[in-house]
């Protein structure tokens, strides 16, 4: 593996699933990183991503630098030709160059601005980094993805599923604030790997992007989709159709016990950080239905397993 952009960088999905969990249970590679760095860029912020990263780093023997690239650094411009006579004081050429001397591998989260489809769907940072860096790049979310929380997350559904092939719900819950489409974007593109059952729910208008979610059914009635769940990932995403906007905050939505009740027992995931009683009630996240903090604890090992084979790539180059 050369990059981690998207999910499509890993090839055998259940091997890699198999190697997370290996690492969880017996961490014996602690030395595969000794003597390199990774350098993180965070131009948002983040709290499990940046944190479990860097564990992960250590606990392969890496050193690690991080950057809020957004306040620490200058601003960057990352449109080729651009006349840069405005605020952009360093052009992501020279930016990733540099960068690239300092670290054995960059990892860079970047949000969408959620105002412009096509300028978002570029994904020009993260694609910027990949053109003009000569190290591995590891995606720590994007305008479009968040692939390490993807793999996180089919480790904790590996981890805990009890059918051999468990029915999966991803259902909308209402939010105040516009939220991108990236991690619903990577758990769909995830499961849609796996031996699942896998079903969308969300009201109408928040239809995912139809490249993703492609012959993925999708339920306008979150009842009837959450039947039979055997894992419920609850998630807010504003609306792709009607780009970045909020349509609905529907509290009907809202992922409660009576909800819980129309499911197998089912384990419900969020990705966090969680506003409860807006998108997930204490009831449920407070029961041991619940696997919020086990799907966290996950984060460490999805970014291990990745670092681990991006490291032992350089090796074989």
């Amino acid at each position: 593996m050369k990059n981690y952009i998207s999910l499509s960088d890993i090839e055998n999905l259940d091997l890699a699933i198999a190697e997370g969990l290996q690492l969880k249970n017996n961490n014996t590679v602690a030395n595969v990183g000794k003597g390199k760095t990774l350098g993180m860029l965070f131009f948002n912020p983040s709290l499990r991503t940046r944190l479990s990263t860097e564990k992960a780093a250590k606990l392969l023997g890496m050193e690690v630098m991080v950057m809020n690239a957004d306040k620490d650094g200058w601003a960057l411009e990352f449109e080729d030709g651009a006349i840069m006579n405005s605020n952009k004081a360093e052009h992501i050429k020279e930016a990733a160059a540099v960068l690239s001397q300092y670290c054995d591998i960059i990892a860079v989260r970047a949000f969408p601005g959620l105002e412009d489809k096509a300028k978002d769907e570029e994904d020009l940072v993260m694609k910027s980094f990949k053109k003009y860096a000569t190290v591995p790049v590891v995606n720590l979310e994007s305008a479009t993805g968040h692939p390490l929380q993807a793999l996180t997350d089919a480790m904790t559904i590996t981890e805990l599923q009890k059918t051999k092939k468990p029915k999966v719900v991803l259902t909308w819950a209402p939010h105040p604030r516009a939220l991108p489409q990236s991690v619903p974007n990577s758990f769909v593109e995830v499961m849609q790997r796996m031996d699942v059952e896998f079903v969308i729910a969300n009201p109408p208008g928040y239809d995912l992007n139809p490249q993703v979610k492609k012959d993925t059914k999708v339920f306008h009635n979150q009842d009837e989709a959450l039947k039979d769940a055997d894992f419920v990932y609850v998630k807010n995403w504003s609306s792709y159709e009607n780009y970045g906007k909020i349509l609905s905050e529907d509290s009907s939505w809202t992922f409660s016990e009576q909800k819980v009740q129309l499911t197998n027992d089912a384990k419900v995931m969020h990705c966090l950080p969680v506003r409860r009683n807006v998108v997930i009630d204490d009831a449920v996240l407070d029961s041991p239905n619940s696997v919020v903090i086990q799907q966290a604890g996950n984060r460490t090992y999805a970014a291990q397993v990745v670092l681990k084979r991006l490291l032992e790539n350089l090796e074989i180059e």
